[in-house]
């Protein structure tokens, strides 16, 4: 018999054990029948195949439509042509010097096919896919294999196909003993769960379709409370160390501040405002995600919470993510303080402070000043990167850190904040976003945070219209582009083109073409379509001093045209751009997009953001991208990002930058489930904050969560 926790080489030999080591990283049982399927087929029904995704390995269950043989004309050899259907769409497929299967491959046939999804002449194909046809004469054992209707379809990798898969699982199934449940007694019996082992079998080898619903919602609780306990972990670990209170203080520079406001608050800043006070005056650590759209005033909110704090003789830490938007923010909050800022200087008001900037490219004499500054205290705020959770760095009382854009920050780096609390207390911690989040992500992703959002749309910001421009199907869209960009930039206006890579980089060997780079695409634009037009670069790897002295040039209007990478993407304010063109836009995701183009259409005159793409039509990418171009709604663009990507990347590469966890849990769909295990995580933490009295939970979250991730999420 054979544990979750066994090996596989002697239950499946080595050669196989170390292909799907190799191929998918499984190592154990547990890895191997967590790995599920991502779809199955019915007998009689083929496979959708719209949707397919370019690069991704994909099985298709498809009838053979048509095949036919040429002579390559380049070199000796046959090409066998094969096109096979789902009844709606075709896929073409290409064997390579294999004519003999012309035999087998007759049209009319119905089979699994396998191969990494590429394109010939703008049309998807399966260049030299495996397969596995499902004919009459071994009916009777395809069904046995597949345990009758319903077809398991794998996540697959080259050399290590769907059927392959399905083979290993059934191997490992036939001797599987799940000696005991991981998951309390109690909570399956509350909530009507099938036992583990039960679930794995139903998932692989379902006997009807309410067999594997059953295994399915078992098996997401596990994925659930995985997930939930790991952050009721850190919950409890954040709240151990006391905080220290900063109450209103009447007569102080928050209301001197209040005061000089040149705008009503809206009543949403207020209300958040409010509940932010009241946590700033416990001793319990504030831990609140702030969201909301670009302009929604989110800065404002965190700079009233900042000089609470700072009233009551204590610090506030801004982390920015990038040294241009630290930059900007160390400008914007002395502009809106005024003589607030300028304590210590001439002029500077009476109960004044100072805004101080701290980065890690700075010169020596000004970190120096900087540092200065911060560990005596005379810098009531203190703005800078992640250079400013360096040990380095000394704090006179840090009292509250605001983190922007936090999906640009690890786990870690907040965690490190959190721990620079003066004898023994931590910090309050405010995180701002204005990347729009589902309440299940939130619950999910941002587990240790209380949630607050600011829906009110920016006020007095223009409409932008956003349009695909896709140059594989239509090339004579992209210079239409460039004529759009002279065009506004002739109206006295200013555009950005943004590529996803600086251009610097040491070459790869993959084959297929790299992203498009700032460093080829300017001077192309520069002596091309946008020849005679002022022309600036601006990347991450620039010195912080000509990052600076680009963006100021841009915001002066002495540049048209900034070819840039998504330094600016948050943050970046210059009313007068009002064009934005996105390079090879399928690269990024769809909260990226509506980031970028938020940085257009911020003045009077409308705004236009074009992606442009390669992508073919019918592809899953394309729809993320007509997605994006459909609406400027960011709430409802945070729910389509959800539908259209698989939603195990939302705690993956976000996060640690390691595997996808999620595999059944739908963020989306499953808020019941997500909202139940994050109460029972709690009570269960909230018992035993080490699970030591839980040791099956224990090794539920080693189980379904990738051990690196664990230890990731854990540090704090």
């Amino acid at each position: 018999m054979a544990g979750l926790r066994d090996k596989l080489p002697l239950l499946l030999g080595a050669k196989t054990a170390k292909a799907l080591s190799t191929a998918l990283s499984i190592e154990t049982v547990s890895d191997l029948l967590r790995h599920y399927p991502r779809r199955y087929a019915e007998r009689g029904e083929l496979t959708d195949i719209a949707g397919l995704e370019l690069g991704e390995h994909a099985t298709v269950l498809a009838r053979i439509e048509r095949v036919s043989k040429r002579t390559m004309k380049s070199r000796r050899g046959t090409i066998l042509d094969m096109v096979i259907t789902d009844g709606k769409r075709r896929l073409a497929c290409a064997f390579f010097n294999q004519a003999w299967r012309e035999k087998e491959l007759a049209p009319g046939k119905t089979g699994l096919f396998s191969g990494k999804v590429t394109a010939f002449r703008d049309t998807l194909q399966l260049a030299n896919p495996e397969y596995q046809l499902l004919e009459p004469e071994n009916e009777a054992e395809a069904v046995d294999n597949f345990a009758g209707a319903i077809i398991p379809v794998y996540p697959a990798a080259a050399g290590m196909p769907s059927w392959s898969i399905e083979k290993c699982v059934r191997q490992v199934l036939d001797v599987l003993e799940v000696d005991e449940d991981p998951m309390p007694a109690e909570l399956l019996k509350r909530y009507g769960l099938t036992g583990l082992e039960p679930a794995l079998r139903g998932i692989h080898r379902p006997e009807s379709w309410a067999a594997l619903e059953s295994a399915r919602q078992r098996l997401k609780w596990d994925e659930a409370m995985a997930v939930q306990l790991i952050f009721a972990q850190r919950r409890h670990s954040a709240v151990s160390r006391p905080a220290k209170a900063s109450p209103h203080t009447d007569g102080g520079i928050l209301d001197a501040f209040d005061k000089r406001l040149p705008f009503e608050l809206t009543d949403g800043q207020r209300e958040i405002g409010d509940e932010i006070a009241a946590d700033l005056a416990t001793e319990h650590p504030m831990n609140r995600l702030l969201q909301g759209e670009v302009g929604s005033g989110k800065t404002v909110v965190a700079l009233r919470a900042m000089l609470q704090v700072v009233d009551s003789g204590r610090q506030a830490a801004m982390l920015a993510p990038t040294e241009v938007l630290a930059a900007q923010h160390a400008r914007s909050l002395r502009d809106m303080l005024g003589d607030l800022a300028q304590a210590g200087e001439l002029g500077g008001a009476e109960n004044a402070t100072r805004v101080t900037l701290l980065t890690g490219s700075m010169g020596a004499k000004e970190r120096k000043k900087a540092l200065l500054e911060t560990i005596s205290g005379e810098a009531g705020i203190v703005v800078g990167t992640h250079a400013l959770i360096q040990d380095s760095v000394s704090f006179a009382e840090l009292g509250l850190v605001v983190v922007d854009e936090q999906h640009r920050f690890g786990v870690e780096q907040r965690d490190a904040l959190r721990s620079r609390g003066a004898e023994g207390t931590s910090p309050h911690v405010l995180v701002m976003t204005a990347t729009p989040i589902p309440r299940t992500v939130a619950m999910t992703v941002y587990g240790d945070l209380e949630t607050s959002a600011l829906r009110q749309m920016p006020v007095g910001r223009s409409p932008i219209k956003t349009s695909v421009v896709p140059v594989a199907e239509k090339p004579a869209w992209l210079d239409r582009a460039w004529q759009r960009v002279r065009e506004e930039v002739g109206k006295g206006h200013q555009a950005y083109v943004v590529c996803p890579r600086i251009g610097d980089e040491p070459p790869s060997d993959k084959t297929e073409r790299p992203p498009v780079a700032v460093l080829d695409v300017a001077p192309e634009l520069e002596h091309g379509p946008l020849k005679g037009l002022r022309v600036g670069v601006l990347h991450g790897r620039m010195p912080a001093d000509e990052k600076d002295t680009v963006m100021r040039a841009f915001a002066a209007a002495e540049l048209d045209v900034l070819v840039a990478t998504t330094v600016i993407e948050v943050g970046v304010n210059v009313p007068n751009a009002t064009a934005m063109v996105i390079m090879d836009a399928d690269r990024f995701g769809v909260s990226q997009l509506h980031q970028l183009r938020g940085r257009v259409g911020r003045g009077s005159v409308p705004g236009l953001c074009l992606l442009v793409t390669e992508t073919l039509d019918g592809t899953s990418t394309r729809e993320r991208l007509a997605a994006v171009e459909s609406t400027t709604d960011g709430f409802e663009l945070s729910r389509l990002d959800l539908e259209l990507r698989r939603e195990g990347d939302i705690l993956g590469a976000a996060q640690s930058g390691k595997r996808s966890t999620l595999k059944l849990l739908s963020l989306l769909r499953d808020e019941e489930v997500i909202a139940d295990a994050r109460t029972c995580a709690q009570a269960f933490v909230e018992q035993d904050p080490e699970l030591k009295k839980f040791p099956g939970l224990a090794r539920l979250i080693a189980d379904v969560v990738d051990q690196d991730r664990v230890e990731y999420l854990e540090k704090s």
